[in-house]
């Protein structure tokens, strides 16, 4: 308004966002990109919380403290053991993937946090963290969560095809990108499928699984689908591009959403990093993963990227090399511009 004084705070003074990972058995180097992909991007500092196995601490430690310092002031971390604090922890840690239930955990664990992003493993930032986070504002009064879609089209969706359990909407959801409002979750007492009372998160979750265990085919996102059915009101649905996965584009292009403004979060699931079935998928991570991190952007890392996907051109991923390629050159204009503005302000070079 006329007359009135804009302030806005430095990213670097505002509290960190915090981002939370589970990571056993070979996941480290996933893992370890993923977080890369985060820093590089990202402008407000972050709070890594990384659940992982015994054996994996100290290489996450060691690999961490090896990053330049002008990358590890950006971020602070902690690594937590595996732990479940209700049902049997052996039934947990078999659930689907090994660990990948400890997800459901993260709103007893953290207890401090007040929301969180979720991302799996085989996630790659193509934007800043910050473009995310700021969705936790348009949540209403009733939603602390938010993912995407599993499928855009039910006729291929695997939900509307084979589910034997309740699941969100018309095609369920896919939970390898979660955002949560932690103290939301915590407050909130779930409708369910076993008592006629509403139940909280923690006293829901091994009732819930011990009821459709035997119906339940992805594990912990099975469990999420069906707590969500049974209470729609509480999940913010955002669109495809910021959980962007091979069914995307491996059966056409159907994410209106990346074809527009290109992917923001890309989900490799499947193994597609480290195989030949997606070699699109496969370039962006080799290419963030060799990125020397004091090297130019454009030049180590947009560059390599253009002329790994001239080689994929053949594929169904390959065709749409725009819907990958957007938001990086976006955001990496961005970051230039910002060290630019840094680097003249700093030598009052105007």
């Amino acid at each position: 308004k006329p007359g009135e004084q804009k302030h806005s705070k430095e990213p670097s003074s505002l509290p960190c966002m915090h981002l939370a990972v589970v990571a056993c058995g070979d996941r480290l180097e996933e893992t370890l990109i993923m977080l890369k992909s985060a820093v590089l991007f990202s402008n407000r500092r972050l709070c890594f919380h990384i659940f992982a196995e015994d054996s994996l601490k100290p290489e996450f430690e060691k690999k961490l403290k090896e990053w330049p310092s002008s990358y590890t002031k950006k971020f602070e971390y902690n690594i937590y053991p595996i732990t479940f604090s209700v049902g049997n922890a052996q039934e947990w840690k078999k659930l689907f993937k090994p660990c990948a239930a400890q997800r459901l955990f993260l709103p007893v664990i953290l207890k401090d946090v007040d929301s969180l992003l979720y991302v799996d493993t085989d996630v790659l930032f193509l934007r800043p963290i910050d473009d995310i986070w700021h969705i936790l504002k348009e949540f209403n009064s009733t939603q602390l969560a938010a993912m995407a879609p599993e499928h855009e089209i039910p006729k291929i969706g695997w939900y509307s095809r084979f589910a034997r359990h309740p699941y969100y909407g018309t095609t369920g959801v896919n939970s390898g990108v979660m955002l949560m409002n932690l103290t939301r979750i915590r407050n909130t007492q779930f409708k369910n499928s076993m008592i006629p009372s509403g139940l909280t998160w923690e006293e829901m979750l091994y009732p819930l699984y011990q009821k459709y265990k035997n119906y339940i085919t992805w594990g912990d996102q099975d469990l999420l689908n069906i707590i969500f059915y049974f209470n729609p009101e509480c999940l913010y649905v955002f669109p495809c591009q910021w959980n962007y996965r091979p069914d995307h584009c491996m059966y056409g292009s159907n994410c209106k959403g990346a074809e527009e403004e290109g992917v923001s979060i890309l989900h490799g699931n499947r193994g597609v990093y480290h195989d030949d079935k997606q070699p699109t998928f496969k370039a962006l991570y080799e290419v963030i993963r060799d990125f020397p991190f004091e090297d130019n952007l454009f030049q180590s890392l947009y560059y390599p990227l253009q002329s790994k996907f001239l080689d994929t051109v053949h594929t169904l991923c390959g065709r749409i090399p725009q819907v990958f390629l957007k938001q990086i050159e976006k955001t990496m204009k961005k970051v230039y511009e910002n060290r630019v503005i840094v680097y003249l302000g700093a030598n009052h070079r105007y």
